[in-house]
C-alpha cells in the first residue's frame, strides 16, 4: 500500500477546560482533567512534526483554547513553522491583552462561537451567565485587530428559529464567514439528542434561510451550511474521509483521525508523548483501519459514491447500528437507516426540555 498523502490540518485541542458547559459538545464525555494535559515542549514539538509532516493549517480548540496560558508560545511556534493558525474560542476568556500577544505571536484567524443570537437562550444553553457580552466584546477586539473573524453558531431546535438574527449579527460585526452548524449528534450531543434535534420542517426552513442569506450577502460574507444527519438520505465524508485529511490531537497527546474516535472499541490510538506525528500518520493501524476503501462491506463497497462519502461516520456507525465497520445509518441504502426515522420520531413525541450540561466530572445522566 502507498504512503498516505500528508494531513491538511492538524486540530489540537489543547484542553478540556471551559467556561462554558455547552450540551453539545464535540468533547468526550469523559473530559480529561489539566493535570494530564500535554506540556508547552510537547506542543512545541508536535506542532514543528506537523510542519515537517506537510499540515498547511493548525487550528488550536478545545474546550478553550485561550485557558492555556502558552497559548502565544504556541501560535508563534506555528507562525515559525509557517503553519496557518486558527484560534476556535468561545471568546469568554479573551480580552485585549492576551490578544494583542496572539497577534504579536503571529495569530491568522479566529473563529468565534455563538450558542445563540438572543442573550438569555445563549447564556442558558452555555450555561453561563454573562458570557453574551463577553463574546460581542470579543468580536469587536478582533475586528479592532484586523484579524479574519468566523462566527461560528451551532443550531438544534431550541435556537432554529432565531437562525435569522444569528446571520445578521455576522453582517454586523463584518465577518468574512459564518458557520452554520447544525449538532452533529456524537458524545454529549447524542446524549441531549430528544433535547435538540429537529423536525424536518425546521431544518428545511433553516436550509431555505441560508439559501437567501447567501444571495444577499454574495461577496461580502461566505455563509457555509452543515447539516445533521438524521434527515439525510446519503452521509457526509466525515473529516475528509477517516486518516485521509486530518489529524487529531487530544489534550493528554492521543491522535486521532477525527475527534470522537475514541468512542471506538478495539482500536489502540498512539500517543504523541512516545511517537512522532509522521509514524502515526503512517503506520499507526488505528488510523489504516477504516482508511479507504479495502474495509468495506456491502452496500458501501460497491457504491459509485464510495471515494466521495467514504461510507460515512464510523463513530455514527458504532452508536447507532452497534458496529464501526457497517454503512453509516445516515445513509438510505443502509439496512440501518430506520434508527434515524425512529429516531426522529422519538424526539418528536418525547422532546426533553432538559439538558445535560458538560461538566468535567459530571454523569452523562445528571440533569440540570
Amino acid at each position: 500500500m502507498s504512503a498516505p498523502a500528508p494531513p491538511m490540518g492538524l486540530l489540537a485541542e489543547l484542553t478540556h477546560r471551559c467556561p462554558l458547559q455547552c450540551p453539545y459538545c464535540s468533547n468526550p464525555l469523559e473530559l480529561e482533567r489539566a493535570a494530564g494535559e500535554l506540556e508547552t515542549a510537547d506542543w512545541l514539538r508536535v506542532l514543528g512534526e506537523a510542519a515537517d509532516l506537510g499540515v498547511l493549517q493548525v487550528h488550536f480548540s478545545g474546550g478553550e483554547p485561550t485557558a492555556r496560558r502558552d497559548l502565544p508560545e504556541l501560535v508563534a511556534r506555528a507562525a515559525e513553522r509557517q503553519l496557518y493558525s486558527n484560534l476556535i474560542t468561545s471568546g469568554v476568556l479573551l480580552d485585549e491583552r492576551l490578544l494583542g500577544a496572539l497577534v504579536e505571536a503571529g495569530l491568522d484567524h479566529v473563529q468565534l462561537s455563538f450558542q445563540d443570537a438572543e442573550t438569555e437562550s445563549a447564556e442558558r444553553i452555555g450555561g453561563m451567565a454573562g458570557a453574551q457580552a463577553k463574546k460581542f466584546a470579543a468580536a469587536a477586539l478582533v475586528r479592532r485587530a484586523g484579524l479574519p473573524l468566523t462566527l461560528n453558531f451551532v443550531i438544534h431546535r431550541r435556537n432554529v428559529e432565531r437562525l435569522p438574527a444569528m446571520i445578521a449579527l455576522g453582517a454586523e460585526f463584518a465577518a468574512e464567514r459564518i458557520e452554520i452548524a447544525h449538532v452533529q449528534y456524537y458524545g454529549w450531543g447524542l446524549v441531549n439528542r430528544a433535547a435538540l434535534l429537529p423536525s424536518r420542517a425546521q431544518l428545511d426552513a433553516a436550509t431555505a434561510t441560508v439559501d437567501a442569506a447567501r444571495l444577499a450577502h454574495k461577496g461580502r460574507m461566505v455563509i457555509d451550511y452543515v447539516v445533521p444527519d438524521y434527515h439525510a438520505e446519503r452521509p457526509k465524508a466525515c473529516m475528509g474521509g477517516w486518516g485521509r485529511r486530518f489529524i487529531n490531537v487530544t489534550p493528554t497527546g492521543k491522535a486521532l483521525p477525527c475527534h470522537a474516535a475514541e468512542t471506538l472499541s478495539g482500536l489502540d490510538f498512539p500517543s504523541v508523548r512516545t511517537s512522532s506525528l509522521a509514524r502515526i500518520w503512517r503506520d499507526s493501524p488505528a488510523f489504516e483501519r477504516y482508511r479507504g476503501t479495502g474495509w468495506m462491506a456491502e452496500p458501501c463497497r460497491s457504491c459509485e459514491r464510495r471515494e466521495i462519502d467514504w461510507g460515512g461516520c464510523r463513530c455514527q456507525a458504532l452508536a447507532l447500528a452497534g458496529d464501526a465497520g457497517k454503512t453509516d445509518p445516515a445513509c438510505a441504502l443502509s439496512p440501518d437507516h430506520a434508527v434515524m426515522q425512529a429516531a426522529i420520531a422519538e424526539a418528536a413525541a418525547n422532546p426533553s426540555m432538559e439538558f445535560v450540561y458538560r461538566r468535567i466530572g459530571a454523569s452523562a445522566t445528571e440533569r440540570a
